[in-house]
C-alpha cells in the first residue's frame, strides 16, 4: 500500500510509530556512542558535561597505557582460547544431550530432563563447590573455565524445543529406511538444519565465557591464566589508586587524575568491541533463532 492510499490515521500513527522507533534507538545507542568519545576525550571536559555530542580534547592516552600493559596481551591469549574451547566444549555436550532428549522413544527423557531442571534451583553453593573443584585438582587450571561447567541447563531446554518442534519424526524415520542410525542423522540431517539454533546457542556461550569473571576471580591465582576482565580489574584498580594521588606527588597526580577516565572508558571498549565486530556475522541467524520454540500456526 502506497503512502497516498493510506489514510490520515494511518500515516500519524506511522510517524509516531517511526518517532517512537527513533527515540528507543537513541537511547540504546548514545550510552555506547559516549563511552566511543569519552575514551579519547579530555576527562575534565567529560566530568564537567562538556563533551555530548563530539569528542573534545583528543588524547588516545588511556589507550596507549592500556596497550603499554603486556598483561593485556596475555589475558587477550588466554580469553580467546578460553571462549573458543569453552563454546566448543559447550556445543559438544549441549547439542547431542538436547537432541537424545527430544526423542520421544527415549523412555528415560523426562527423568533426565527433571534431574537437569533441579540443578537450575538448587546447588551446593560456593564453598562446596570449591571443594569439589579442588579436589579434582581443577583450581589454577585453564580446566576450570572448560569442564565444570559444560552444560548451561537453560540453553539445552531451547535446544530440546528446537529439536522437537522442528525436526518432525516422519523426517528421522524416513532416514531409518535408507538405514540411518541415529548417530548418522544427527550429524548428517540435524546439525545443517539448526544452524540457527548453533549460532544462537553458540554465541550465548562465546559471551559468557567472554565476560567470566568471577569463575577466574575464585578459582585462579597464577597471573599467566588470568583472562581479559581481571587484567581489565587490576589495571582499573591501579589507574584509581594512582588517580587519587597515591604515591605520587606534584603534578602527576592531577595528570593521573586528568586522564584516569580515559582508561576507565577504555577499558570498556577494549573488552566489548570484540563481541561487537563478532555480532553483525551472526545476525541473520538470530533472526531465525529468535523463533525457537514458538508457537507456529
Amino acid at each position: 500500500m502506497g503512502l497516498t492510499q493510506k489514510s490520515g490515521s494511518e500515516i500519524l500513527f506511522s510517524i509516531f510509530l517511526f518517532l517512537v522507533c527513533t527515540i528507543i534507538f537513541l537511547i540504546i545507542v548514545y550510552p555506547l556512542y559516549f563511552i566511543i568519545i569519552a575514551s579519547i576525550s579530555d576527562s575534565t571536559l567529560v566530568s564537567t558535561g562538556k563533551v555530548f555530542l563530539i569528542p573534545k580534547g583528543i588524547s588516545l592516552f588511556g589507550y596507549s597505557e592500556i596497550f603499554q600493559d603486556s598483561r593485556i596481551w596475555t589475558g587477550y591469549r588466554n580469553t580467546v582460547f578460553y571462549t573458543a574451547l569453552g563454546t566448543f566444549v559447550n556445543l559438544l555436550f549441549t547439542l547431542p544431550a538436547a537432541y537424545v532428549l527430544s526423542r520421544k522413544e527415549f523412555k528415560a527423557r523426562r527423568i533426565i530432563m527433571l534431574l537437569f531442571v533441579i540443578t537450575m534451583f538448587f546447588n551446593g553453593g560456593l564453598i562446596p563447590t570449591y571443594l569439589l573443584m579442588k579436589g579434582l585438582h581443577l583450581t589454577n587450571t585453564m580446566w576450570v573455565f572448560i569442564i565444570p561447567f559444560c552444560v548451561n541447563v537453560f540453553y539445552l531446554i531451547i535446544a530440546r524445543t528446537f529439536f522437537e518442534t522442528s525436526l518432525p519424526s516422519e523426517l528421522y524415520e524416513a532416514a531409518a529406511i535408507d538405514g540411518c542410525s541415529h548417530f548418522k542423522f544427527f550429524a548428517l540431517v540435524a546439525m545443517p538444519l539448526s544452524k540457527a539454533l548453533i549460532s544462537v546457542i553458540g554465541l550465548y556461550y562465546l559471551v559468557g565465557h567472554w565476560n567470566d569473571f568471577f569463575t577466574a576471580l575464585i578459582y585462579i591465582r597464577s597471573n599467566e591464566l588470568q583472562p581479559l576482565q581481571i587484567v581489565l580489574r587490576d589495571i582499573l584498580l591501579s589507574n584509581q589508586v594512582f588517580a587519587s594521588g597515591a604515591g605520587v606527588g606534584g603534578d602527576s597526580g592531577g595528570y593521573a587524575q586528568r586522564y584516569a577516565d580515559q582508561i576507565k572508558y577504555g577499558v570498556i571498549i577494549v573488552s566489548t568491541l570484540p563481541i561487537l565486530v563478532l555480532y553483525p556475522f551472526l545476525q541473520k541467524y538470530f533472526e531465525k533463532g529468535v523463533m525457537i520454540g514458538s508457537v507456529k500456526g
